[in-house]
């Protein structure tokens, strides 16, 4: 009698999970705020590998470049390193731009940007350069235009047909070719269309209040309150919102990119917001015009119900009214930025005696121009805490003691 044959049975396949894509990633920064930008990395638990005067570099996968494009207050925006190879011929550099995986983040039937600089090489035509690399690009991905003259930073405008920015760097014979992941400059929150004169940027706004130390434990007064940047950063900061929730990022629109990843994360990141600030947020300016514009700000950002925007001169601001300890936080006017003709001696000695009569738990930080003729007239001792620029002009931020 036969024996009955035993039947196999299949072992199902199982495919070892995908390694996560690990990239070679660079914050820009703006002059000065490298090193804040760097102890936000931390932060976020993302460890930086260098830091210099320009920004960070860092490695991280997919869901850590989400997360310094979403999260991140100061940083100006993120770029992926693609390819680094020295060339000092046009030959060479078509040869390595034709190997750089262009697919990686460029999709078909898309438009790219290419942004040039060279310093110091034998390649010094930026246009020349341009030209070859946009050859690589067309030539390994499928209906792409180039655009080979990309502006400055300051020069992107909101609202273009979205592209993706390629940067390429020529530094002593040595070609840095990255791409963009942020999309739109990551101070555009959003939320700001109504400015008022002089706008300061959002990450200017969380630097100054990253170098003040605050993160919402004390009130915080912006007497020179403007479009209401100050003020509505520190109440995003104090209900923890992410900076970039509410706006989207070039990497999401990368070849292989995983929506999923960005819906959960933007998930979790929208569960981690608190109901309130928690502390008193006042916002001031004489101008009515800047008034509305802050007003319509706050609504846009969601934080309307967290910051007090009055109407109001600097000589009726009573801080102890508000608050027994505070932070009183602005970009007062100082001439180069503001052209009015105005003497601001006697602003500023104002601005002086208001921080003065708030009693000893007050503390004063300005972001301005070192212009000792008018910090004198605070009468108030101040130290630099960092450096940066503002509209061209060098600034600072300067502090006071809390007493």
């Amino acid at each position: 009698m036969a024996r009955p044959v035993a039947k196999t049975v299949a072992k199902p396949v199982v495919k070892a999970p995908a390694k996560p894509r690990v990239h070679d990633a660079f914050v820009v920064s703006a002059p000065g705020l490298s090193e804040l930008v760097a102890a936000e990395c931390t932060a976020l638990g993302i460890a930086p590998r260098e830091v210099t005067p320009s920004g960070v570099s860092v490695s991280v996968d997919d869901a850590g470049l989400f997360a310094l494009n979403a999260q991140l207050r100061i940083a100006s925006r993120v770029i992926v390193r693609l390819a680094e190879f020295p060339a000092r011929d046009f030959a060479t550099l078509e040869k390595q731009a034709a190997r750089v995986a262009w697919g990686r983040v460029v999709a078909a039937g898309t438009s790219v940007r290419l942004r040039v600089t060279c310093r110091k090489s034998r390649l010094y035509h930026s246009d020349a350069v341009a030209e070859r690399v946009a050859r690589g690009i067309t030539g390994a991905v499928a209906d792409v235009s180039v655009t080979t003259k990309a502006p400055a930073d300051d020069d992107d405008e909101a609202g273009e047909t979205p592209s993706q920015l390629i940067v390429v760097r020529f530094d002593r014979d040595v070609c840095t070719i990255s791409a963009d992941s942020s999309g739109e400059l990551l101070y555009r929150r959003g939320w700001r269309q109504a400015v008022a004169k002089a706008p300061l940027r959002e990450t200017l706004a969380a630097a100054m209040l990253a170098g003040m130390g605050w993160r919402g434990a004390c009130a915080l007064v912006d007497p020179f309150g403007g479009s209401g940047t100050i003020g509505i950063e520190a109440a995003l900061i104090a209900r923890r919102m992410a900076p970039g929730l509410s706006r989207g990022f070039a990497m999401e629109q990368w070849p292989g990119a995983d929506a999923a990843l960005f819906v959960g994360a933007r998930a979790v990141l929208r569960a981690a917001v608190l109901p309130s600030a928690g502390v008193p947020i006042v916002v001031r300016d004489r101008d009515a015009g800047a008034v509305a514009a802050a007003r319509a700000n706050a609504e846009r950002a969601g934080v309307a119900g967290d910051v007090v925007i009055e109407q109001e001169a600097l000589s009726t601001l009573d801080l102890a009214a508000i608050a027994r300890e505070g932070l009183l936080l602005t970009n007062p006017p100082y001439g180069l930025r503001v052209s009015d003709g105005a003497d601001l001696r006697g602003l500023f000695a104002r601005l002086g005696d208001v921080l003065r009569a708030g009693g000893r738990g007050w503390q004063l930080g300005l972001f301005m121009p070192a212009d000792k003729a008018l910090m004198g007239q605070l009468r108030v001792r101040t130290a630099q805490q960092l450096r940066s620029s503002n509209g061209g002009i060098e600034v600072g931020l300067f502090a006071s003691a809390r007493s």
